[in-house]
């Protein structure tokens, strides 16, 4: 198990975060434009955790040399039963340094865009105290 999903199913935000290249491009499923950065993607990982509900991965998938990781989860998300995937790839330091989530059906994906955008403030705090 790779210590990614270790840290997020322990539900430690600072494992994760250590986990986090400083120049890490998070692409979110419900927003236009990635953000670039630890300090967002951390608070956006930290937001997430605060929104999703009965959080679960589902299968881990690894290229052969461990640089690329699909982790496939399902959840819940304003009543809404939500499937995705973290798609994640790693530095040479082991860090990652690209984060994109894709998630279905549509209805949760509006779900979790309204429940994030309820948080995006307190994020954007916890961001700029970072």
């Amino acid at each position: 198990m790779h210590p990614f999903r270790t840290a997020v199913e322990n539900r430690d935000a600072d494992a994760i975060e250590a986990l986090l290249a400083e120049d890490v491009v998070f692409t979110s499923p419900v927003a236009f434009k990635p953000y670039a950065g630890k300090a967002i993607t951390a608070a956006i990982l930290r937001g997430v955790m605060r929104v999703f509900e009965d959080f679960r991965y589902v299968r881990e998938i690894a290229d052969p040399d461990g640089r690329d990781h699909a982790l496939v989860f399902a959840a819940t998300v304003g009543g809404r039963e939500i499937q995705g995937c973290d798609f994640l790839h790693f530095d040479e330091e082991g860090r990652i340094d690209d984060f994109t989530v894709m998630v279905r059906p549509l209805s949760a994906a509006q779900a979790l865009s309204e429940a994030m955008g309820a948080q995006f403030e307190r994020i954007s705090r916890e961001a700029a105290g970072a």
